[in-house]
C-alpha cells in the first residue's frame, strides 16, 4: 500500500514489473503517449456520461478499480504516480531486461500484428499524441478513437489464445493536482516536480573557438526504420551525451549539426543524423532569417535518407520551437521524404527548439514558433463577425430602400384612385 500523493521511481517500477518478466506466457504490449494522467480517466468517464470514452476491457477495469478507490477513501486523496524519468527510460528498461522479440506498430496496424509465442514478445504501440492546446471536446474523441486501438488488439490476442499483459503509460502527465482541497505542501512538491522534469536536462550545445554556435533540445527524439526497429535518441543525445557532434560545421550563412551514434540498436552499427541550416537575408521582410532546411539520416555509412522540412525558419536573431516536429502529416512541422530510403523511416520530435546563429551567453534566444497567429478560435470568430456585419448591412440597406407614399387619402374628399401604373 502506497500513501497518496507517492511518486513511484525507477527502481520501485522494477519490482513492480517483476510479475511480467517471471510469468509462462511472457507476451507485453506497451502503449505508449506523449501525455496521461489518471485525471484523463476519472474527468473524461465521469463528465461526459454516454459518450465515455473508455468501452475496451483493459480501461473499463482500471477505471472500475480507480471509481472504487476513489469512493472508499475518506478524504481528499491524490493518487500514487509514476516518476516521469523512470517511464521515459521504461522502454530502455523493457528492452535490456529480456530477450524479447521487438515488434513496434502504428495505431492504424494492429490486425495486421503477428505474434510467435516461442519466445517473449515486446510489442510497441506509438499511440497519437495529445497536444496541449486541444480542448477537453476534441480530447474526447481522440481518447474515444485511441481506446478503439486499444480494444481491437487486445481483443484479436485474446480470440487468437495469446496470453498477454498490457502497459498503458505515457512519457509524461498530461495535467497535475490543482484541487483546492489538496494541501499546499503536497501541491507545491508535485508542480516543483514537473518544473524539475521539464528542465531536467540542458540543451545538447555545438561550441567552436568563438563560442556556442549551434543548441539543440527536444523531450523526446525518436526514430523508427522499416516500422520495425525503434530508436529512442533522447538519452544519448540531451542525458548521457554521448553522441558524437565532432562533424557539425559553423560558418556564417551555413550550419550543420551533425549527430553520430554508435550502435544506437542492436541491428544498427552507426547512424549519423544531419540538420542543414541557412542564414540568409530576404528582401520583402528586410531582414536576415534562419531555416532549416533538410535533415539527412545515414546509417552505417551507406544508407542515405534525406527529409525536406516545411515550416521551420524564424529571424536569425530568434530561436524555432515546436511542439511536434516528425514525419507524420498530423504534425504542425513536417519532415517530407525527398528519396526512396526516406521512406523507410519514421521520425518523432516533440517539444523541439533549436537556433543556428547568434547566440548569445550560451542560452537560446527568443522563440518563433510553428503555430500560427490564426488559431482555430480567431478564424471562428472572424468568420461569425463577418457573417453578422453582411446581415447588419443588407438590413441597413432594406431600411434606405423603404419609401413614403406621395399622395393621401382625404376622408372628407372622394376616394383616392392610384392607376396601376404607379
Amino acid at each position: 500500500a502506497l500513501h497518496e500523493g507517492h511518486v513511484v521511481s525507477a527502481q520501485e517500477l522494477t519490482v513492480l514489473l517483476q510479475p511480467v518478466f517471471t510469468q509462462n506466457s511472457r507476451n507485453l504490449i506497451l502503449f505508449l503517449q506523449d501525455t496521461l494522467s489518471v485525471d484523463d480517466f476519472t474527468y473524461l468517464s465521469e463528465s461526459y456520461g454516454n459518450k465515455n470514452p473508455f468501452q475496451n476491457q483493459v480501461n473499463k477495469l482500471f477505471i472500475n478499480l480507480l471509481q472504487e478507490i476513489l469512493q472508499s477513501s475518506p478524504s481528499s486523496l491524490v493518487l500514487p504516480a509514476v516518476d516521469c524519468k523512470a517511464t521515459r527510460d521504461l522502454l530502455s528498461f523493457l528492452q535490456a531486461s529480456e530477450d524479447w522479440k521487438l515488434t513496434n506498430v502504428t495505431d492504424l496496424d494492429v490486425s495486421h500484428l503477428e505474434v510467435n509465442t516461442s519466445k517473449p514478445n515486446l510489442v510497441v504501440v506509438q499511440l497519437r499524441p495529445l497536444l496541449s492546446q486541444l480542448t477537453e471536446f476534441v480530447k474526447l474523441y481522440m481518447f474515444l478513437f485511441i481506446d478503439k486501438i486499444i480494444g481491437r488488439l487486445t481483443m484479436d490476442l485474446q480470440e487468437r489464445g495469446i496470453h498477454f499483459s498490457v502497459i498503458y503509460t505515457a512519457v509524461r502527465p498530461s495535467r497535475i493536482s490543482r484541487r483546492t482541497d489538496v494541501v499546499w505542501e503536497l501541491r507545491r512538491q508535485l508542480m516543483a516536480t514537473e518544473e524539475e522534469d521539464n528542465l531536467s536536462y540542458p540543451p545538447l550545445n555545438v561550441t567552436t573557438g568563438n563560442g556556442t554556435c549551434i543548441l539543440f533540445y527536444a523531450s523526446n527524439f525518436s526514430l523508427n526504420a522499416n516500422s520495425s526497429v525503434l530508436i529512442d535518441l533522447t538519452n544519448a543525445t540531451f542525458v548521457t551525451q554521448t553522441v558524437d557532434t565532432s562533424s557539425s560545421t559553423c560558418s556564417d550563412f551555413n550550419r550543420t549539426l551533425s549527430l553520430k551514434y554508435t550502435e544506437p540498436v542492436n541491428k544498427i552499427s552507426s547512424l549519423e543524423i544531419r540538420f542543414l541550416m541557412t542564414n540568409k537575408f530576404y528582401g520583402g521582410s528586410a531582414r536576415n532569417w534562419f531555416t532549416l532546411d533538410s535533415v539527412e539520416i545515414i546509417q552505417d555509412g551507406e544508407k542515405f535518407a534525406k527529409f525536406n522540412v516545411s515550416v521551420i525558419s524564424a529571424p536569425a536573431e530568434y530561436s524555432f520551437h515546436c511542439q511536434l516536429v516528425g514525419t507524420s502529416n498530423l504534425y504542425p512541422a513536417r519532415l517530407i521524404p525527398s528519396n526512396n530510403e526516406a521512406k523507410n523511416w519514421d521520425v518523432f520530435i516533440s517539444r523541439l527548439q533549436i537556433q543556428g546563429f547568434n547566440i548569445e551567453n550560451n542560452q537560446f534566444s527568443y522563440a518563433s514558433d510553428c503555430t500560427g497567429f490564426f488559431s482555430p478560435g480567431i478564424w471562428m470568430g472572424l468568420v461569425t463577425s463577418i457573417i453578422l456585419l453582411w446581415i447588419l448591412t443588407y438590413g441597413i440597406h432594406m431600411i434606405m430602400q423603404l419609401t413614403t407614399n406621395s399622395r393621401f387619402d382625404d376622408p372628407k374628399g372622394p376616394a383616392l384612385s392610384v392607376p396601376q401604373t404607379e
